[in-house]
Protein backbone atom coordinates (compact mmCIF):
# COMPACT_ATOMS: atom_id res chain seq x y z
CA UNK A 1 0.00 0.00 0.00
CA UNK A 2 1.34 3.31 -0.77
CA UNK A 3 2.09 5.58 1.97
CA UNK A 4 1.90 9.27 1.88
CA UNK A 5 3.59 12.50 3.21
CA UNK A 6 1.55 15.46 4.58
CA UNK A 7 2.88 19.27 6.10
CA UNK A 8 1.10 21.48 7.72
CA UNK A 9 2.94 25.01 7.63
CA UNK A 10 2.46 27.28 10.31
CA UNK A 11 3.95 30.91 11.09
CA UNK A 12 5.03 29.11 14.85
CA UNK A 13 5.61 25.38 13.88
CA UNK A 14 5.76 23.19 11.04
CA UNK A 15 4.41 19.63 11.47
CA UNK A 16 5.22 16.51 9.24
CA UNK A 17 3.96 13.10 9.16
CA UNK A 18 4.04 9.81 6.80
CA UNK A 19 1.41 7.44 6.59
CA UNK A 20 -2.30 6.66 5.48
CA UNK A 21 -4.74 8.00 8.01
CA UNK A 22 -4.98 8.74 12.11
CA UNK A 23 -4.99 5.22 12.26
CA UNK A 24 -1.57 4.47 10.47
CA UNK A 25 0.73 7.27 10.97
CA UNK A 26 4.26 5.92 10.81
CA UNK A 27 6.17 8.76 11.24
CA UNK A 28 5.48 12.35 12.43
CA UNK A 29 8.14 15.49 13.47
CA UNK A 30 7.17 19.01 14.67
CA UNK A 31 9.52 21.90 14.61
CA UNK A 32 9.84 25.53 14.72
CA UNK A 33 9.39 27.87 12.02
CA UNK A 34 12.70 29.46 11.42
CA UNK A 35 13.93 31.23 8.09
CA UNK A 36 12.32 29.25 4.82
CA UNK A 37 16.10 28.30 3.87
CA UNK A 38 16.60 26.04 7.23
CA UNK A 39 12.85 25.24 7.72
CA UNK A 40 12.64 23.72 3.75
CA UNK A 41 15.45 21.36 4.59
CA UNK A 42 14.15 20.15 7.62
CA UNK A 43 11.29 18.98 5.92
CA UNK A 44 12.99 17.20 3.34
CA UNK A 45 15.51 16.05 5.87
CA UNK A 46 12.46 14.05 7.52
CA UNK A 47 11.10 12.56 4.14
CA UNK A 48 14.22 11.60 3.06
CA UNK A 49 14.75 9.83 6.12
CA UNK A 50 12.03 8.01 6.35
CA UNK A 51 9.31 5.65 4.01
CA UNK A 52 9.26 6.52 0.22
CA UNK A 53 5.77 8.48 -0.11
CA UNK A 54 3.98 8.62 -3.55
CA UNK A 55 3.15 12.09 -2.97
CA UNK A 56 3.37 15.22 -0.61
CA UNK A 57 0.35 17.22 0.70
CA UNK A 58 0.94 20.53 2.06
CA UNK A 59 -1.47 22.66 4.06
CA UNK A 60 0.28 26.10 4.38
CA UNK A 61 -0.41 29.11 6.30
CA UNK A 62 -0.95 32.00 3.98
CA UNK A 63 -1.90 33.95 2.19
CA UNK A 64 -0.64 31.52 -0.37
CA UNK A 65 -1.32 30.92 -4.57
CA UNK A 66 -3.92 28.52 -5.07
CA UNK A 67 -4.42 29.32 -8.77
CA UNK A 68 -3.30 26.79 -11.44
CA UNK A 69 -0.87 27.52 -13.99
CA UNK A 70 0.36 30.53 -12.08
CA UNK A 71 3.57 30.69 -11.89
CA UNK A 72 3.97 31.54 -8.06
CA UNK A 73 1.04 28.58 -7.75
CA UNK A 74 2.63 26.77 -4.42
CA UNK A 75 4.33 29.84 -2.72
CA UNK A 76 3.61 32.02 0.34
CA UNK A 77 2.59 35.37 -1.16
CA UNK A 78 2.06 38.59 1.12
CA UNK A 79 2.12 36.90 4.47
CA UNK A 80 3.41 39.21 7.25
CA UNK A 81 5.79 36.27 9.09
CA UNK A 82 9.17 38.11 8.64
CA UNK A 83 10.91 36.79 5.77
CA UNK A 84 8.96 34.21 4.41
CA UNK A 85 6.78 36.75 1.75
CA UNK A 86 6.80 35.06 -2.18
CA UNK A 87 8.35 31.93 -0.73
CA UNK A 88 8.31 29.17 -2.84
CA UNK A 89 7.03 26.07 -1.07
CA UNK A 90 5.50 23.23 -2.64
CA UNK A 91 7.19 23.05 -6.35
CA UNK A 92 10.68 23.13 -4.40
CA UNK A 93 9.49 20.41 -1.95
CA UNK A 94 8.28 18.69 -4.82
CA UNK A 95 11.41 18.88 -6.93
CA UNK A 96 13.88 17.99 -4.02
CA UNK A 97 11.65 15.14 -2.82
CA UNK A 98 10.76 13.89 -6.58
CA UNK A 99 7.14 13.35 -5.83
CA UNK A 100 4.06 15.36 -6.99
CA UNK A 101 2.94 17.82 -4.53
CA UNK A 102 -1.10 18.80 -3.70
CA UNK A 103 -0.86 22.23 -1.90
CA UNK A 104 -3.93 23.96 -0.04
CA UNK A 105 -4.24 26.21 2.93
CA UNK A 106 -3.35 25.30 6.35
CA UNK A 107 -7.52 25.67 7.26
CA UNK A 108 -8.77 23.59 4.38
CA UNK A 109 -6.29 20.98 4.62
CA UNK A 110 -7.76 21.04 8.59
CA UNK A 111 -11.44 20.60 6.90
CA UNK A 112 -10.21 18.11 4.77
CA UNK A 113 -8.79 15.58 7.66
CA UNK A 114 -12.00 16.28 9.38
CA UNK A 115 -13.98 15.35 6.74
CA UNK A 116 -12.32 12.57 5.97
CA UNK A 117 -11.64 11.23 9.56
CA UNK A 118 -13.10 13.59 12.14
CA UNK A 119 -16.06 15.74 13.24
CA UNK A 120 -17.12 16.36 9.67
CA UNK A 121 -17.67 12.75 8.58
CA UNK A 122 -20.58 12.97 6.64
CA UNK A 123 -21.37 16.48 5.82
CA UNK A 124 -21.14 18.21 2.72
CA UNK A 125 -21.14 22.19 3.60
CA UNK A 126 -19.45 23.23 6.59
CA UNK A 127 -16.52 25.56 8.20
CA UNK A 128 -13.54 24.39 10.00
CA UNK A 129 -12.28 27.52 11.74
CA UNK A 130 -9.00 28.26 13.52
CA UNK A 131 -8.64 30.82 16.39
CA UNK A 132 -4.82 31.05 17.84
CA UNK A 133 -2.45 33.05 16.09
CA UNK A 134 -4.14 34.02 13.73
CA UNK A 135 -8.38 33.60 12.91
CA UNK A 136 -8.44 31.14 9.84
CA UNK A 137 -11.28 29.16 7.86
CA UNK A 138 -11.68 26.22 5.90
CA UNK A 139 -14.90 26.07 3.83
CA UNK A 140 -16.38 23.08 2.45
CA UNK A 141 -19.94 23.45 0.58
CA UNK A 142 -21.36 20.59 -1.93
CA UNK A 143 -18.69 17.99 -1.11
CA UNK A 144 -15.39 20.54 -2.15
CA UNK A 145 -12.93 22.67 -0.46
CA UNK A 146 -14.03 26.18 -1.92
CA UNK A 147 -11.22 28.38 -3.59
CA UNK A 148 -12.11 31.41 -5.76
CA UNK A 149 -9.90 34.23 -6.86
CA UNK A 150 -7.46 33.46 -4.13
CA UNK A 151 -8.92 31.51 -1.20
CA UNK A 152 -11.58 32.30 2.26
CA UNK A 153 -10.06 34.56 4.46
CA UNK A 154 -12.21 34.26 7.06
CA UNK A 155 -9.89 36.48 9.84
CA UNK A 156 -9.91 39.44 8.11
CA UNK A 157 -13.84 39.62 8.58
CA UNK A 158 -14.96 43.39 9.21
CA UNK A 159 -16.79 42.89 12.68
CA UNK A 160 -18.46 45.72 15.00
CA UNK A 161 -16.04 46.63 17.29
CA UNK A 162 -17.25 46.88 20.83
CA UNK A 163 -18.09 50.20 22.11
CA UNK A 164 -16.95 50.29 25.53
CA UNK A 165 -13.19 48.28 24.15
CA UNK A 166 -10.65 50.66 23.87
CA UNK A 167 -7.96 48.38 22.06
CA UNK A 168 -7.52 49.08 18.85
CA UNK A 169 -6.63 46.37 17.29
CA UNK A 170 -3.59 43.70 16.41
CA UNK A 171 -3.85 43.24 12.30
CA UNK A 172 -0.97 44.91 10.64
CA UNK A 173 -2.99 45.37 7.65
CA UNK A 174 -6.97 46.09 9.41
CA UNK A 175 -6.39 47.10 12.62
CA UNK A 176 -9.47 45.79 14.37
CA UNK A 177 -10.75 42.87 11.48
CA UNK A 178 -11.83 39.95 12.97
CA UNK A 179 -8.12 38.24 13.87
CA UNK A 180 -7.05 41.67 14.82
CA UNK A 181 -9.41 41.77 17.68
CA UNK A 182 -9.93 38.18 18.61
CA UNK A 183 -6.76 36.07 17.78
CA UNK A 184 -4.33 35.07 20.25
CA UNK A 185 -1.78 38.51 19.53
CA UNK A 186 -4.66 40.58 20.04
CA UNK A 187 -5.47 38.97 23.36
CA UNK A 188 -2.02 39.05 24.63
CA UNK A 189 -1.60 42.84 23.70
CA UNK A 190 -5.00 44.01 25.04
CA UNK A 191 -4.62 41.96 28.53
CA UNK A 192 -0.67 41.86 28.73
CA UNK A 193 -0.44 38.24 29.08
CA UNK A 194 -1.37 35.00 26.70
CA UNK A 195 -4.78 33.29 27.20
CA UNK A 196 -3.33 30.29 28.35
CA UNK A 197 -2.92 32.64 31.35
CA UNK A 198 -5.79 34.18 31.46
CA UNK A 199 -8.02 31.29 31.78
CA UNK A 200 -9.65 32.09 35.19
CA UNK A 201 -10.28 35.63 33.89
CA UNK A 202 -13.82 35.72 32.91
CA UNK A 203 -13.99 39.27 31.60
CA UNK A 204 -11.19 38.33 29.08
CA UNK A 205 -13.23 35.21 27.66
CA UNK A 206 -16.53 37.50 28.14
CA UNK A 207 -15.18 39.81 25.57
CA UNK A 208 -13.26 37.09 23.06
CA UNK A 209 -16.91 35.10 22.80
CA UNK A 210 -18.47 38.26 21.87
CA UNK A 211 -15.68 38.54 19.34
CA UNK A 212 -15.78 35.34 18.67
CA UNK A 213 -19.97 35.22 17.99
CA UNK A 214 -20.19 38.28 15.90
CA UNK A 215 -17.56 36.54 13.37
CA UNK A 216 -19.63 33.17 13.33
CA UNK A 217 -22.83 34.80 12.81
CA UNK A 218 -21.45 36.24 9.68
CA UNK A 219 -20.25 32.83 9.00
CA UNK A 220 -23.20 31.28 9.81
CA UNK A 221 -25.66 33.98 7.64
CA UNK A 222 -23.32 33.77 4.40
CA UNK A 223 -22.39 30.09 3.89
CA UNK A 224 -24.92 28.61 6.09
CA UNK A 225 -22.61 25.60 7.49
CA UNK A 226 -24.00 22.22 8.71
CA UNK A 227 -21.87 22.51 11.61
CA UNK A 228 -18.41 24.34 12.72
CA UNK A 229 -15.50 23.05 14.17
CA UNK A 230 -13.32 25.55 16.10
CA UNK A 231 -10.28 24.38 16.19
CA UNK A 232 -6.85 26.59 17.35
CA UNK A 233 -5.31 27.47 21.00
CA UNK A 234 -7.94 30.08 21.79
CA UNK A 235 -10.37 27.98 20.14
CA UNK A 236 -9.62 25.32 22.82
CA UNK A 237 -9.91 27.39 25.34
CA UNK A 238 -12.25 25.91 27.71
CA UNK A 239 -14.44 28.97 28.79
CA UNK A 240 -14.92 30.05 24.95
CA UNK A 241 -17.16 27.41 23.63
CA UNK A 242 -18.99 27.16 26.71
CA UNK A 243 -19.57 31.44 26.55
CA UNK A 244 -19.89 31.47 22.97
CA UNK A 245 -22.52 29.37 22.04
CA UNK A 246 -25.17 31.52 23.63
CA UNK A 247 -23.90 35.06 22.53
CA UNK A 248 -24.52 33.63 19.00
CA UNK A 249 -28.26 32.41 19.76
CA UNK A 250 -28.61 35.90 21.04
CA UNK A 251 -27.55 37.47 18.03
CA UNK A 252 -28.97 35.49 15.59
CA UNK A 253 -32.53 36.33 17.53
CA UNK A 254 -34.52 33.76 16.52
CA UNK A 255 -34.39 34.12 12.92
CA UNK A 256 -32.34 31.24 12.37
CA UNK A 257 -31.02 28.77 14.23
CA UNK A 258 -27.00 28.32 14.87
CA UNK A 259 -25.05 24.86 13.29
CA UNK A 260 -23.65 23.07 16.08
CA UNK A 261 -20.11 24.29 17.43
CA UNK A 262 -17.72 21.22 18.26
CA UNK A 263 -14.19 20.66 18.62
CA UNK A 264 -12.02 19.05 16.02
CA UNK A 265 -12.13 15.59 16.74
CA UNK A 266 -8.61 15.14 15.19
CA UNK A 267 -7.12 17.84 18.40
CA UNK A 268 -4.29 18.57 16.87
CA UNK A 269 -3.12 16.51 13.98
CA UNK A 270 -6.16 18.06 11.98
CA UNK A 271 -3.65 20.20 9.77
CA UNK A 272 -1.51 17.15 9.07
CA UNK A 273 -3.77 14.64 8.24
CA UNK A 274 -5.61 16.63 6.43
CA UNK A 275 -2.40 17.26 4.34
CA UNK A 276 -1.96 13.26 4.03
CA UNK A 277 -5.75 13.03 2.94
CA UNK A 278 -4.66 16.07 0.21
CA UNK A 279 -1.91 14.02 -1.34
CA UNK A 280 -4.58 10.96 -1.65
CA UNK A 281 -6.06 13.09 -3.89
CA UNK A 282 -3.64 13.03 -6.42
Amino acid sequence: MSVYGGIETGGTTWKCAIGTGPDDLRAETTFPTTAPEETLDRAVAFFRSGEPIAALGIGSFGPVDLRPGSPSWGFVTTTPKPGWADTDVAPELGRRLGVPVAFDTDVNAAALGEHRWGAARGLDTFVYLTIGTGIGGGLMAGGQLVHGFTHPEFGHLLVPHEPTDPFPGFCPYHGDCWEGLAAGPAIEARWGKPAEELLDMREVWELEARYAALGLVSVIAILSPQRIVIGGGVGAAPPLLRLVRPRVDELLNGYVRAPELVRPALGARSGVLGAIALAQTL
